[in-house]
């Protein structure tokens, strides 16, 4: 099935989306409105493990890091949030922060985050379209202006702010501090996606779910019937389980549902469940 796209308005979301983005948001009341995410989920209300979104940027976001599984369960949540992004424009001088420059104890964390120094602590990397970055859970992460990407990550909305630039919003401190990994974040997390290269190349690998490049989705689907599979078309079409995606949408497909062989040529990223329950 095609998954519906949410638009959320943030406070460093872009009120100028790209096509077919400018559209959605004008049909959703959004028009002119700084939206910053765009999350796509089934429109029966039934809850998917993994959840893809787009993310559009025109502020810094906040400094933030998210927990794992077990730090999740201690705090009484269903599970932790592990992410990937996958970089579709960057605009001249945009960046990710990921990780720090040096590791920090547990006391100089909190403090860097109350007077605002770990801004400036984040090792914050230029960053070009085609990038794939592992985001594991504990990350500390941000990111600047002009930057458009698409995430898959577990399906759950916690975030553990250490510092947001001053905007009145609530920071967690404690938490943010207990789940952090306060070191420099590992360079073979990144990866450079050639849509001209292998047919298939894997990006990540996360207990929960994995990822891939894909420029033959039929062979794909065919070779992982038994697991839900979410396809996110970057050129082409993809048509299965009786629903058809192109740039900017998003297929769903339960376990033993089938990707049509089709004459149009495409490319896309593909997130596979890592069990057969869903």
């Amino acid at each position: 099935m095609k998954l519906v796209p949410e638009l959320f308005e943030k406070p460093w979301g872009r009120s100028i989306l790209p096509p077919p983005f400018d559209s959605i948001a004008a049909q959703a009341g959004h028009a002119g409105a700084p939206v910053g995410e765009i999350w796509f989920e089934p429109d029966d209300g039934i809850f998917l493990p993994v959840l893809v979104k787009y993310l559009f940027t025109s502020e810094k976001l906040s400094v933030q890091v998210h927990p794992d599984d077990q730090q999740a369960h201690a705090r009484g949540l269903r599970f932790g949030k592990n992410e990937c992004w996958y970089i579709i424009d960057a605009e001249p001088g945009a960046m990710l922060g990921l990780g720090l420059k040096r590791t920090l104890a547990r006391q100089e964390l909190k403090d860097a985050a109350l007077d605002g120094s770990i801004a400036d602590l984040l090792d914050w990397r230029p960053i070009h379209q085609g990038e794939f970055y592992k985001v594991p859970a504990g990350t500390i992460h941000a990111m600047s202006a002009g930057i458009s990407l698409i995430e898959f990550q577990q399906n759950i909305d916690v975030t553990y702010r250490l510092y947001d630039h001053g905007r009145p919003r609530e920071l967690h401190l404690d938490d943010a501090v207990d789940v952090a990994m306060a070191g420099r974040y590992p360079d073979d997390h990144v990866l450079h996606v050639n849509p001209d290269g292998a047919v298939e190349q894997p990006l990540v690998h996360f207990p929960q779910f994995d990822v891939l490049f894909s420029r033959d989705l039929y062979s794909a689907r065919a070779n992982r019937m038994e697991r839900a599979m979410w396809v996110v078309p970057l050129s082409g079409e993809v048509t299965g389980g009786g629903s058809c995606a192109r740039p900017g949408e998003v297929l769903y497909l339960a376990p033993g549902q089938a990707v049509d062989r089709s004459p149009i040529e495409g490319t896309a990223l593909v997130g596979i469940a890592s069990t057969d329950e869903l």
